[in-house]
């Protein structure tokens, strides 16, 4: 069952980039000549005017086949005889329909939350005495902390919600920290901030408070949390190519489609399996929206490069020349793919 969840949720994320490409191009008057939800052998294909419209076996991708995509015709709507300021958006488009996708999943997710999450401090650990005086175990209010502090960064990284505040003590190795808060409207610098509960040895010692769920904060939270998974991705893409990330931390297809197998497996109860695969939604097109505009040739941002060089130059590369630079990219794309799939494989026979 979390195999076919899993396909479904490839399906859905590349149908929708693809269609951003596809929608992007009929309002700009370039020829589509296929559309296709999914890969593989067809299963169904029906002809709307000029577009033919299919249906694939395999529902983990899909496709939009422009005219004069790769080289230059005669046909006047071809994708290379378009205007450079409308192949530039039809370029865009996937990625933001994947970001569109994202925020939409993450909507639903907050509004699953009993209340919504913030970053400011309500209290610390520690115990009541007699006098009603209170004693703190933890060392973050002994380092500098207080009530009401809104963390805004941490060790130089943005926190936007709880998302960033559960990643950086996920990630991090620093025993000490500099965070800057908010307090009484100013921002403050503070360093040397330890967190860790000195009775029970949690390394977390506070709580940040929660607000009522009502729409506004629903959507200001759900702004929040896509800024956060965004920034991550990023975070996480730049920690790989610096090689702060060892290749077994990094998944493929395989890789994903397992985790949403065993995110569904141990869920204890349907709501919980429904929020965990929403989130992953989200995470996953945000994903793919951020890594299409890399200027890596053969992603729609190695297509855009040569779109701004032909801005600077004015005049296009040559269809070919360009053609065998996007064919290295992808040849080295999936090379390796091919070795994070074996990676991915090693780890589920490991596992």
């Amino acid at each position: 069952m979390g195999i076919i969840i899993a396909l479904l949720i490839f399906g859905l994320i590349v149908t929708i980039h693809e269609f951003g490409h596809f929608i992007c191009a009929k309002l700009s008057g370039i020829k589509v000549l296929e559309f296709s939800v999914g890969m593989g052998p067809k299963l169904l294909q029906k002809q709307f005017g000029e577009t033919k419209y299919s249906l694939r076996l395999i529902p983990c991708g899909g496709f939009c086949s422009m005219e004069g995509e790769d080289s230059f015709d005669d046909d006047p709507r071809g994708f290379r005889n378009a205007k450079l300021w409308k192949r530039m958006i039809v370029l865009v488009a996937g990625a933001v329909m994947n970001f569109i996708l994202g925020f939409i999943m993450i909507v639903i997710m907050v509004c699953m939350f009993t209340q919504i999450p913030t970053t400011k401090i309500s209290g610390f650990s520690g115990i009541l005495n007699d006098d009603g005086s209170k004693t703190y175990y933890a060392q973050s209010y002994h380092t500098g902390l207080r009530h009401g502090d809104e963390i805004v960064e941490m060790d130089g990284t943005s926190i936007y919600s709880i998302l960033d505040v559960n990643y950086m003590f996920a990630t991090t190795k620093l025993k000490s920290h500099e965070v800057v808060v908010k307090r009484d409207g100013e921002k403050i610098k503070i360093d040397g901030v330890v967190f860790r509960d000195d009775n029970s040895g949690e390394a977390v010692d506070f709580a940040l408070e929660t607000a009522k769920k009502a729409p506004l904060a629903v959507l200001d939270c759900s702004c929040d949390i896509f800024k956060s998974m965004s920034h991550i991705v990023g975070m996480s893409l730049k920690q790989l190519i610096t090689g702060k990330v060892s290749k077994d931390d990094v998944s493929g297809p395989i890789g994903i489609v397992t985790e949403i197998n065993e995110t569904t497996a141990r869920a204890e109860s349907t709501e919980d399996a429904v929020f965990s695969l929403v989130y992953l939604t989200a995470l996953i097109t945000i994903n793919l929206g951020i890594f299409n505009l890399l200027p890596i040739p053969g992603l729609d941002g190695g297509r855009l490069i040569f779109c701004f060089i032909e801005l600077i130059r004015r005049k296009p590369v040559k269809p070919e020349h360009e053609g065998y630079v996007h064919l290295a990219g992808m040849a080295l794309l999936f090379g390796v793919m091919i070795l994070v799939t074996i990676n991915d494989i090693i780890h589920l026979f490991k596992h």
